[in-house]
């Protein structure tokens, strides 16, 4: 009678011990599900956090670009008290946007420009800008042929790897014709092409657009350097290439003592290294008034203008220098322009090819009483050029426009690019680089302001002076930087490469490519940090200037 109750006591137990197995599983799932919604919010709140950095490195990006266009705002005298565009840590690295007690979410940015050697080939990176006419203005090599004959390709062959067919083909595809050069290639020749297309016998947009020309490769326009950071990285050293390393002592010398070479040894930047379509610089005095136009028609105007900056000797001889059918070249001995009377209202016979045609010029003009002609004396005497050279350049021009495009800086451009200068000799060109100043806000050097300093330092007379001077300059007004917005713990980053004109009142931005896509492309290190006292590097942002 007792062993069917035992049977159900068992069965009992049985099913309370399924029940709780079930239980088990229930809260075993539970939690595997609390934790996996746990760990994926985690996730979720971290990817947020993530994307709410990049907007603000994108952000710090775009406060680095409106800092520079402050800094070009202001006059050359006070960037150069704050220590200049070229190499200025205090101004240009780790300058600070967002400050937070967790030094991981402190916000920066920091403003770089290559360092390259005196060939042009990438050396480092500097905190700073670079000056646009460092670079071979495209655009304008149709003009360069107008002033020397084959002008064009000589500044082209000065690319390392340029050849004669493809610098002709560059000057079919900008020029305005369909006449094929000697070794170009016009319509004819890329409307045969699969797909077919249109030279464009305009100037270019962009640099890349050199890339449809024939022969243009993008090995050949980008080199090595395939993020853009001025830096030979481990992944762009391919298994041929080879690399010079830089003394630290030499560049030290260019920067300061502290200044730590960022690259193993020298590195090919591709023509777009030294390309541009931007280069101009401002047609204007030091003070920033409009040089005196010297081939105006408005002669009594012209006489008003020279004679409340130069006197009235200077305004008598360039009117009657305007007015005379040519240079006088006799010897008799000539009177000083201060003692006529120049008639303003007479018009002019012919215009001035360059301000230097008034050195050392002699000419014919009729005496007081119309008897005789005089000969006039030029008020810029050669032997004197020390005296007047800067006051002439700075205050006169032979251009009516507002800028000058396209000339080439001797002061900071590489040495291919110099050699490249039609007319330019070997001697020439080893006088430029021992000479010239790159930097005077590093050594308190006086700034070589105009081109003509190559007459002073004795590197060339003065015909040869006027040979070059249609193709250099000492400096332009538009100037190219990266400029990168990051946390100084790594998390997030922006980077932006940029052009900007100050040739206007306001500095404007001709040139915008984010180059994000490409990774943040300099340690952090070198970006540089504000409040770190760890031995991590310290940027110059926590300066005397203190955080933006």
């Amino acid at each position: 009678m007792n062993k069917p109750r035992t049977l159900s006591r068992n069965s009992q137990r049985s099913r309370r011990g399924i029940v709780l197995m079930i239980v088990l599983i229930v809260l075993l799932v539970l939690t595997f599900s609390a934790y996996t919604f746990t760990d994926l919010m985690r996730t979720h709140n971290v990817a947020s956090d993530l994307t709410g950095q990049q907007v603000q490195a994108r952000l710090l990006a775009e406060s680095g670009v409106e800092a520079v266009r402050l800094f070009l705002m202001q006059t050359p005298a006070t960037q150069s008290e704050v220590g200049g565009h070229y190499y200025n840590t205090l101004y240009f690295q780790a300058r600070n946007v967002i400050p937070d007690v967790d030094l991981e979410r402190v916000g920066n940015f920091t403003v770089l420009a290559p360092l390259v050697d005196e060939m042009g080939n990438l050396a480092a990176v500097r905190y700073g800008l670079e000056d646009e006419s460092n670079r071979l203005n495209v655009n304008i090599l149709p003009l360069a042929d107008e002033l020397v004959n084959e002008g064009g390709r000589t500044l082209l062959n000065a690319l390392p790897g340029m050849t004669d067919d493809v610098a002709d083909a560059i000057l079919d595809w900008i020029d305005e014709d369909d006449e094929s050069r000697p070794f170009g290639a016009e319509r004819d020749y890329y409307e045969q092409l699969n797909p077919p297309y249109t030279c464009k016998n305009g100037p270019l947009d962009t640099v890349e657009e050199l890339l449809l020309i024939r022969g243009v490769t993008p090995q050949l326009l980008f080199g090595k350097d395939t993020n853009r950071n001025g830096m030979l990285d481990a992944h762009e050293i391919g298994p041929q290439a080879t690399a010079t390393v830089m003394d630290p002592t030499a560049m030290a010398a260019l920067t300061d003592e502290t200044f730590d070479p960022l690259t193993e040894g020298s590195l090919d930047r591709g023509w777009a290294g030294y390309l541009t379509l931007y280069s101009q610089e401002l047609n204007a005095s030091e003070l920033g008034e409009q040089r005196i136009f010297l081939n105006t028609d408005d002669l009594q105007t012209l006489h008003e203008d020279l004679n409340a900056v130069f006197g009235v000797e200077v305004a008598n001889f360039v009117i009657a220098y305007r007015q005379a059918d040519g240079d006088y070249s006799g010897e008799d001995e000539g009177v000083q322009a201060n003692t006529i009377t120049v008639d303003k209202l007479a018009p002019a016979t012919r215009t001035i090819s360059q301000v230097l045609d008034l050195v050392d010029a002699r000419v014919e003009f009729p005496s007081p009483d119309g008897t005789e002609m005089l000969v006039l004396n030029s008020p810029f005497p050669l032997l004197a050029m020390g005296a007047y050279i800067d006051k002439m350049m700075d205050n006169m021009s032979i251009s009516e426009g507002r800028t000058i495009p396209g000339r080439l800086n001797i002061n900071q451009a590489p040495r291919s690019l110099l050699a490249g200068i039609p007319g330019i000799t070997d001697e020439i060109v080893e006088g430029i680089l021992s000479n010239r100043v790159e930097d005077p806000d590093a050594n308190g050097l006086t700034p070589q302001k105009h081109e003509t300093w190559l007459m002073t330092a004795l590197v060339v007379d003065i015909e040869q002076m006027k040979m070059l001077q249609p193709f250099i300059c000492a400096g332009g007004d538009v100037y190219r930087a990266q400029v990168v917005g990051y946390f100084e713990g790594g998390a997030a980053s922006s980077r932006v490469e940029i052009v900007i004109d100050r040739t206007n009142p306001t500095p404007r931005i001709v040139f915008w490519r984010d180059l994000s896509h490409l990774g943040r492309g300099y340690p952090l290190d070198v970006l540089g940090y504000t409040y770190r006292e760890d031995g991590l590097g310290g940027g110059a942002g926590a300066g005397p200037m203190g955080p933006l």
